[in-house]
């Protein structure tokens, strides 16, 4: 972050919140959470003393804490090395650090129209002789 931005709201460490998080700015959880968690257009950040059992919709979502619940982010989804996650995830970019837990299933969907023409592209070229025998599917 820059200097001069201050627009992150932080969920302190000694903080329990049940019930529906709900914001327009970015967030930065070390505390307790149980509900929902809600930031349309933000950047949500677990951090590593968190406990978090929600599910999570954001912009972006970074994780170094533990996460019990399902996350869906418009852009991308970091998860550190020492995090827990248990959930399913849904998000157009996704980065997983060495020693970072996950047990969930993975949805990784393109997230505008821009994105959808080169990956339009994409499966003709996929075909090729190369990868269909690494794979062992031959067409």
């Amino acid at each position: 972050m820059a200097a001069g931005d201050s627009t992150t709201a932080t969920i302190g460490k000694s903080v329990q919140i049940r019930g529906e998080v709900k914001g327009s700015e970015d967030l930065l959880v070390d505390g307790l959470v149980e509900g929902t968690i809600t930031l349309s257009d933000s950047r949500l950040t677990i951090g590593a003393n968190a406990r978090v059992q929600a599910n999570v919709a954001a912009r972006d979502v970074v994780i170094l804490g533990t996460l019990n619940g399902n996350i869906t982010a418009a852009g991308r989804v970091e998860l550190r090395a020492g995090c827990h996650v248990t959930g399913d995830l849904r998000a157009a970019r996704l980065a997983i650090e060495e020693n970072a837990v996950f047990s969930g299933k993975v949805d990784l969907v393109q997230s505008s129209g821009s994105a959808e023409k080169p990956a339009a592209s994409q499966p003709a070229a996929a075909p090729a002789e190369k990868p269909g025998a690494l794979f062992g599917a031959a067409k």
